[in-house]
C-alpha cells in the first residue's frame, strides 16, 4: 500500500472482529515500532502485549469506560521508562513521552497498512495499570490501543474533518 494512502486512510477504530492477528502480521506491526526513532537513540519504550480476555476486560475501568478496547484480540499497552535526563534542555522526562509516541504512531501506520485497527488511548489510570501490570516506578504509561480487523470494512477512508494546510503552517515567525 502507498504510504500516503496509509496516512490519509488512517482512522480511529472502535469496533473489531474477533479474528486472531497472525503472528507474521503481527511482528511486523511491531517490529515498526521497534525501530522508530528516539533522542539519543535511547528508545526508553516497552510495548505489554494483552490477550487474555479477562485481563483486557478489567482494563476497561483502568480507561475511563471505554469498553471497546476489550473487543480487539490484542490490547497494546505503551510504556516509557523515565530518562532523568535534561535532553533538549527544557524537555527533561517529557522526551521520553515524545519518544514513546513516535513509536506508538509507527505502529499505527504499519497496523493500517496491514489492514488493522488501532485507537490512540490516552485517557487512562497510569497508576492504575502500573499496579495491575505490574510496571516499575520508573516507567509510565504512555498510550494504549486496540489492535484487530475493523468490522467495518469502509472505515478506512480519507476524512475531510481536517485544517486546511494554509490554516497550519507559517514561514519564518508565527503567524496568526
Amino acid at each position: 500500500m502507498d504510504f500516503y494512502e496509509v496516512i490519509k486512510t488512517r482512522r480511529s477504530v472502535r469496533s473489531y472482529k474477533a479474528d486472531p492477528i497472525p503472528e507474521d502480521v503481527l511482528k511486523r506491526v511491531l517490529n515498526s515500532a521497534r525501530i522508530a526513532p528516539s533522542g539519543n537513540n535511547r528508545q526508553p519504550w516497552k510495548f505489554i502485549i494483552i490477550k487474555d480476555e479477562e485481563k483486557k476486560r478489567k482494563m476497561i475501568d483502568l480507561c475511563e469506560g471505554q469498553e471497546f478496547i476489550a473487543s480487539a484480540p490484542i490490547l497494546i499497552v505503551a510504556c516509557g521508562r523515565n530518562i532523568h535526563y535534561n535532553r533538549g534542555r527544557w524537555m527533561g522526562d517529557y522526551s521520553m513521552i515524545v519518544d514513546v509516541a513516535i513509536a506508538v504512531d509507527h505502529l499505527t501506520l504499519s497496523a493500517r497498512a496491514e489492514g488493522l485497527g488501532t485507537c490512540w488511548i490516552g485517557s487512562f489510570d497510569n497508576e492504575g495499570i502500573k499496579k495491575f501490570l505490574s510496571i516499575p516506578e520508573d516507567v509510565n504509561v504512555v498510550a494504549l490501543t486496540p489492535l484487530g480487523y475493523p468490522k467495518d470494512k469502509n472505515i478506512f477512508k480519507e476524512t475531510k474533518a481536517r485544517k486546511k494546510l494554509e490554516e497550519i503552517i507559517c514561514y519564518e515567525k508565527w503567524e496568526g
